[in-house]
């Protein structure tokens, strides 16, 4: 062993390709225990968590980690080489590239589990929730491109002023030709982010469209009417629309009012106790909030009512109003209870034969 290592070390002195070997030689083994150690150490660690949002993360380490270390070793073992300096150069260039690229994807897989990790954290990061996650992912996607290529240009030696001055006109050059597609794009991100509807709800818009909202893109939001008519409503103009979500609030019930009338005469209690049995024995009424009437207005023709009840979601609300209005007038016709309609009384005036 002792004879070995004296041929060696000369041999190392004299042979520039058998020290860049043996550099790399002892990177790959010094990258596989540095990896070695830094994840162990880690892992030990994230298991003292209740979370696996740190065990994901330090399993994507593994190969930025070693990869790193062996091109730290080419790099040296490429400088310890003879050759035009030229060639060298363009060496250390691709491995820089290799560097940044491995890199800015370990950067993008790391962002998108800690997106993940907070979409499901309920009420503790607001700003982030699970229809929210992919227009995070993006907009992180879309700064990891621009850093990634902002050091390759560094790493090549490429003047990044001026392809950001080059940029900068031709975005200014592209904004003006798409003023509308860029103002639907921008509606669409804020949408996404500020959430006034989701996919599934039922909204009215200040135009008088009523639908059931079926997808949410960047440049539109499209709509499904009851008359299964698709709507496409661009995001700029529904942005600045007066939106009524008539799925918001605590829950997705809605509470329908059907107006009825009774002749003046009616027994009053006994009109309130009928409407709230045939709300109560409805199929699509819902049980809570209990149904309840009102007596609104002496009207001209009779008593005007109203039943409130609720539905437990705005799709039933066509169905539920037309079984309401029929259940009320066959029971009102069995209790005896007029159902006023407009009397007009006619007085005719016989003028006098001569005047």
């Amino acid at each position: 062993m002792r004879e070995f290592l004296d041929n060696l070390l000369p041999a190392l002195r004299d042979n520039v390709w058998l020290q860049a070997a043996t550099i790399i030689v002892v990177a790959l083994i010094a990258a596989k225990v540095l990896d070695f150690l830094i994840t162990r150490f880690l892992a030990v660690w994230a298991k003292r968590t209740d979370t696996d949002l740190d065990d994901r993360l330090i399993a994507t380490l593994h190969r930025p980690i070693f990869v790193s270390v062996v091109l730290i070793g080419f790099w040296l073992a490429i400088l310890r080489l003879p050759g035009d300096e030229r060639l060298i150069g363009n060496g250390v260039k691709i491995l820089k590239t290799i560097a940044v690229l491995m890199w800015a994807t370990f950067a993008s897989r790391a962002v998108a589990i800690v997106l993940e990790a907070l979409g499901r954290l309920e009420g503790r990061a607001s700003f982030v929730e699970p229809r929210t996650v992919a227009l995070f992912k993006n907009v992180a996607k879309v700064i990891l491109l621009g850093g990634a290529v902002y050091f390759l240009l560094l790493s090549w030696g490429i003047d990044v002023g001026g392809w950001m001055v080059s940029a900068g006109v031709l975005g200014l050059v592209l904004g003006l030709a798409a003023k509308d597609t860029l103002s639907n794009l921008f509606a669409g991100l804020f949408i996404l982010a500020d959430a006034p509807y989701k996919e599934g709800d039922f909204i009215n818009l200040d135009s008088g469209d009523r639908g059931q909202v079926t997808k949410i893109g960047l440049r539109s939001t499209r709509l499904l009417t009851r008359d299964d008519i698709e709507i496409t409503v661009p995001n700029a103009v529904i942005a600045n629309a007066k939106i009524v979500n008539e799925t918001g609030g605590p829950w997705k019930k809605e509470r329908v009012r059907v107006k009825v009338g009774a002749g003046y005469g009616c027994d009053i209690s006994h009109v309130r106790s009928v409407l709230v049995r045939i709300a109560a024995d409805n199929e699509y009424v819902a049980e809570h909030p209990e149904p309840r009437v009102r007596l609104r207005a002496l009207g001209d023709s009779g008593l005007q009512f109203e039943l409130l009840c609720w539905i437990e979601e705005p799709v039933l609300r066509g169905r539920t109003l037309d079984s309401l209005y029929e259940a009320v007038y066959n029971r009102f016709r069995e209790e005896g209870i007029e159902i006023p309609f407009p009397k007009r009384d006619v007085y005719l005036h016989r003028v006098a034969e001569g005047d």
